[in-house]
């Protein structure tokens, strides 16, 4: 099978280096302890049925981020813990750098690793570690999607689904970005939208809060409180409104300082002028003096500020009638709109500003406006996404096309049609449908109405091998996606895997044995007793000889024969 488009240019510099490498399993499931090495190229895992063979896919996912519960822990132990070690890429060091992760030295294969590792308790708690540092989940699924692509044994059901047509289309085309920003272009439509139906919808309700604020506005307007305001016209208030006593007090306490006969001053500086004498008898009165002469300075400074301070009270009946009109105003607008007097200047403002939204709101024209600008950007998004993917559907459906005829669907034709939506919606302006004609001389139809199991089978297992030639993911995992084909098909398959093996590191878990005599490495899982009535899985790495046991016991079951054997050894040497 031919497998159009090639990967790009930074995937293919690092396909061979870039690797799972280890993988370290404890009790998950019924697993208790494995622990597998990895090389480049194409690796089986075969087994008998229940022998655990997905149960490895499972955990890796698990390091990869999938959803756990306490299921996966072994019966009778405390907890799951699955460690998987990757060598890295350009991009996987790039965002460990970001996410301050870094890698890990490695001086053996001379380049960097990750180490990614899952603990499950029996409660179903999960903890998650990048190099050791703790991660979430969403760290996990990002930096996995970079190192791991996995294609499980119901992938064909999934198939049957629009939107998993689509995304694996968008994905083997390298559009989802542009998907992407189409959908946000596409919402932000629709916000529009919602915007002009919800102010036509409300215009009267909108109008009657405008003509309330309005009136609310214009009151405020008539008033300009001020901030702080509030409090220095009750201080104001409080000084007028007591101005005769204010000058009564002022003046007394003056005439007792400095300007009655018996003036305080008057008395202080004839003691101190007394003391000073006597401390030139006695320079022990020097303390006594020292304490006098600041209190005599103290008084002429009061008396000072007083006397300044009463040149300037009068009576003044007109201003405290003003400021009582004013302190009353303020009030009255409190009380009328059910504020607190001194938030009047802020709720000024905020009324200000959402009559100014309310109209905004109302402005029909420039709700139009903005939706129809947010339509043309949609449109030149989704425009530019329906001419890359008429481009890449003509690609994938000549290659699909031609996988069909190897995997004995001769005369068939796989097409990716476009099929227009007449308002467009979150992802374009059409629906990506793929269509089969199982073999000549019949339409091509919808794949969900006219694909048998076993075509259904075939087409995404070739649908999964070209999408893997064009993805930049060095790790492909394959499980049981052979299921329900057989034969020579299988041959078929199994030759399509080792040559994307001969580009990427490719894991499959297989039951056929035509895949898993293609192997570059070959892994047996089975399954025994572990004394205590449970089971446990292991897996070993087979030999030459081993995997010729191993072949012959898929080709004939239960009893292997020499004629198995010398089939299963032509197998392989093939």
């Amino acid at each position: 099978m031919r497998t159009p488009p090639l990967p790009n240019p930074e995937s293919q510099a690092h396909q061979t280096t870039s690797m799972l490498r280890h993988l370290s399993i404890r009790d998950f499931v019924i697993v208790a302890a494995l622990d597998l090495e990895f090389d480049s190229g194409f690796t089986v895992f075969s087994g008998e049925t229940g022998a655990g063979k997905s149960i490895l896919i499972d955990a890796l996912a698990l390091a990869l981020g999938a959803r756990a519960d306490a299921n996966v822990v072994r019966t009778g132990e405390s907890r799951a813990d699955i460690t998987a070690e990757f060598e890295t890429h350009t991009q996987v060091e790039r965002w460990l750098d970001e996410q301050a992760l870094g890698t890990t030295s490695d001086d053996d294969h001379h380049g960097g690793t990750v180490m990614l590792r899952r603990v499950v308790d029996a409660n179903g708690r999960s903890r998650a570690f990048i190099n050791g540092t703790a991660a979430t989940l969403t760290q996990l699924r990002e930096v996995g999607e970079m190192l791991v692509d996995i294609h499980g044994q119901h992938a064909h059901q999934l198939l049957m689904r629009p939107d998993a047509q689509r995304e694996l289309f968008d994905t083997h085309a390298g559009l989802t970005e542009t998907a992407a920003a189409v959908t946000r272009a596409w919402r932000s439509w629709r916000e529009k939208v919602q915007a002009v139906e919800h102010a036509q919808t409300r215009d009267r309700e909108l109008q009657l809060e405008r003509e309330r604020l309005a009136w609310q506005l214009t009151e405020l307007d008539k008033l300009s409180p001020q901030p702080g305001e509030w409090e220095e016209v009750n201080a104001e208030h409080r000084r007028l409104s007591h101005s005769a006593n204010l000058i009564d007090g002022v003046q007394g306490a003056l005439g007792a300082l400095s300007e009655s006969d018996e003036a305080m001053i008057t008395h202080l500086a004839s003691i101190v002028s007394k003391v000073r004498d006597l401390a030139e008898i006695d320079p022990a009165l020097n303390d006594v003096l020292a304490a006098l002469e600041p209190a005599e300075i103290q008084l002429q400074e009061a008396a000072y500020s007083l006397s300044h301070y009463a040149q300037k009270l009068e009576l003044d009946p007109d201003r405290l009638a003003q400021v009582e009109k004013r302190l009353d105003a303020l009030h009255s607008a409190a009380r009328k709109f059910r504020l607190r007097p001194e938030t009047l200047p802020e709720e000024h403002e905020a009324r200000r500003a959402q009559l100014a939204a309310l109209d905004a709101a109302a402005d029909l024209d420039s709700l139009h406006a903005a939706e129809a600008k947010a339509k043309e950007a949609f449109l030149a998004e989704a425009k530019k996404l329906s001419k890359a993917r008429a481009k890449a559907g003509k690609a994938l459906g000549a290659a699909v096309t031609t996988g069909m005829q190897e995997l004995s669907m001769k005369g068939g034709s796989f097409e990716v049609a476009l099929v227009p939506l007449p308002e467009g919606g979150a992802h374009g302006l059409e629906q990506v449908e793929f269509r089969v004609a199982g073999h000549a001389g019949v339409p091509l139809r919808p794949l969900a109405k006219v694909a048998s199991g076993g075509e259904l089978a075939r087409i995404s297992l070739a649908l999964a091998v070209i999408a893997s030639a064009a993805s930049p993911t060095p790790t492909l995992i394959f499980d049981e996606v052979d299921t329900g084909i057989g034969g020579g098909v299988a041959e078929v398959v199994g030759r399509l895997l080792h040559q994307l093996g001969q580009a990427r590191q490719v894991l499959c878990v297989t039951h056929l044995p035509q895949v898993a005599a293609r192997g570059d490495h070959h892994f047996q899982v089975t399954k025994s007793g572990n004394g205590k009535g449970g089971t446990v899985s292991s897996v070993t790495s087979l030999d030459r000889a081993s995997r010729v046991e191993e072949v012959a016991r898929m080709l004939g079951g239960l009893e292997i024969t020499a004629t198995t054997r010398k089939h299963a050894k032509e197998m392989l040497a093939a």
